[in-house]
């Protein structure tokens, strides 16, 4: 008999009701709960132990609460409503819009919806299946990003929705999706022109767009502590292990109806957010924050991480990770970095390090290496990118991951370089010019050799030249000689989908 079971509720768009948040605590705490977790999809996650089990069900309907246990079949939408008036402004997209979206949804979503603003990178824009991104030009119309399901394929839409019709085209577009499942699940060779010819547009208020939809770069503010905006103060909650303690959040919610606000949001960084602080309520926070030692002042590089939800053995690497990159005082700003050890988990990041067996016997599976993968451009909300470095030992992992984020910054420097040319005068070409630094890839595991870095850890310091390398010279991963390396650049590095 299984001894416990994840149960799995949702808030919609990552809005929470502290009266709704505070009866579901108190629930799971007549059945032994200590602790719940937020999910990467703004969603309410804990475990229940079976001797429990059904004295939580007992509790659960009571309160007329949706929930699933050890199940996904309904995800939660997304919505980048937790962002909204914190870290963006000069948007058409209020509360109000969010709102009345959630309410025009009349069913239960089995495929993923986003709902993003387009001008914010806080909260992700194309993890779901049916994601909508807000017109940054034609206010009340929607981009829409098809995502098929089990699949890299994202389709843009050949047309703008308008709000009123995004839930009820949410469902149409999923009705079509599950009734030709050979054409769009599962297959890597769906073709979104098939799907839009199927939807019945004549239905639907929508507009061409006048070009194509333009994601944000990404940046990733600092989410945790007590911050003004405006005229009043957010609070950030980030806890190191994932793990609320229900007499914590208990406190929050009473403080929450105490003072008259109204919701709070879950976000997909596994934190809460509660906004519209007031001044004269801020000391009351700060005392909460006190009375149960919670700390809010966590290092950057560690809220830059995204882990797979219920996931023990990716907060470990996650820890080893964040030693590594600690002792060598890495910088990490700009950058997210995923850790995904499923085959079929959704993980948000620009760098992603992929943990997969050598071997699996019986469905257990033994010796463990680990891959690094880098979004397109290092933008988490891109779909594909390339292979960094594959089949790392643990051992070498963290080092190699070091190396990808200053492959990043060396991008982002270059990036720079090339604008402010762009911008400058063009002067007159000397005949000589210093060579630049070249890349070269190993052709068997694909590590990266930069001559701008060199490898310090081996003795080679950075700017050495590839061809002054001894003969000797191999591969610090797998080894091969040193004629086994080929001369790119970062786009001719091996792609692969992310």
């Amino acid at each position: 008999m299984k001894y416990t079971y994840t149960i799995k509720i949702n808030f919609r768009g990552g809005i929470i009701s502290p009266g709704d948040l505070l009866n579901i605590l108190i629930a799971a705490g007549k059945a032994g709960i200590t602790d719940v977790r937020f999910g990467l999809r703004q969603q309410l996650l804990f475990d229940v132990v079976n001797e429990d089990y059904a004295v939580l069900q007992e509790q659960l309907k009571q309160l007329e609460v949706d929930y699933e246990v050890d199940e996904d079949r309904y995800p939660n939408i997304v919505s980048s409503y937790p962002a909204e008036e914190v870290f963006i402004n000069q948007t058409w997209l209020s509360e109000g819009v969010y709102k009345d979206i959630f309410d025009l949804v009349d069913y239960q979503p089995r495929l993923k919806i986003n709902i993003s603003d387009s001008n914010q990178s806080f909260t992700p824009l194309l993890t779901g299946n049916i994601n909508w991104v807000a017109s940054a030009q034609a206010p009340h119309f929607w981009h829409l990003f098809i995502r098929f399901p089990r699949t890299n394929v994202v389709y843009e839409w050949k047309e703008m929705v308008y709000t009123n019709d995004v839930a009820r085209m949410s469902k149409h577009i999923e009705a079509l999706i599950f009734q030709h499942t050979d054409l769009f699940f599962d297959n890597a060779q769906a073709n979104g022109d098939t799907l839009f010819q199927q939807v019945k547009r004549e239905s639907y208020i929508t507009k061409t767009a006048e070009a194509p939809a333009k994601l944000p770069a990404f940046n990733l503010p600092y989410y945790e502590g007590l911050n003004r905006y405006q005229d009043k103060y957010w609070l950030g909650i980030y806890r190191r292990d994932e793990l609320f303690h229900i007499g914590f959040l208990k406190d929050i919610c009473r403080l929450c109806l105490q003072t008259k606000t109204g919701q709070l949001c879950s976000t997909p960084w596994k934190s809460l957010i509660i906004k519209n602080i007031t001044e004269k309520d801020r000391h009351l926070w700060n005392n909460l924050l006190a009375k149960h030692q919670v700390n809010v002042r966590h290092a950057a590089n560690e809220l830059n991480f995204q882990v797979e939800d219920n996931c023990l053995e990716g907060l470990k690497l996650k820890r080893y990770l964040l030693k590594h990159l600690n002792d060598e005082d890495t910088r990490t700003f700009g950058i997210c970095i995923g850790i995904k050890t499923r085959r079929k988990s959704e993980v948000f990041s620009s760098l992603l390090v992929r943990r997969r067996p050598l071997l699996t016997i019986a469905g257990i599976e033994l010796f463990f290496v680990y891959d690094i993968l880098c979004a397109q451009d290092f933008n988490p909300n891109a779909r594909t990118g390339f292979v960094f470095s594959s089949g790392n030992p643990k051992v070498l992992l963290a080092e190699q991951l070091r190396r990808a984020i200053l492959l990043y910054y060396r991008q982002q420097l270059d990036s720079i370089t090339a604008s402010e040319k762009d911008a400058t005068p063009k002067k007159e070409i000397p005949a000589a010019r210093e060579q630049q630094a070249v890349i070269y890839q190993c052709k068997h595991c694909l590590t990266v050799y930069d001559e701008s870095f060199g490898e310090p850890g081996n003795g080679i310091p950075a700017g050495t030249p590839f061809a002054a390398l001894a003969a000797s010279y191999c591969c610090p991963l797998c080894e091969a000689e040193k004629k086994d390396f080929i001369a790119t650049g970062k786009p001719g590095l091996q792609l692969q989908p992310a």
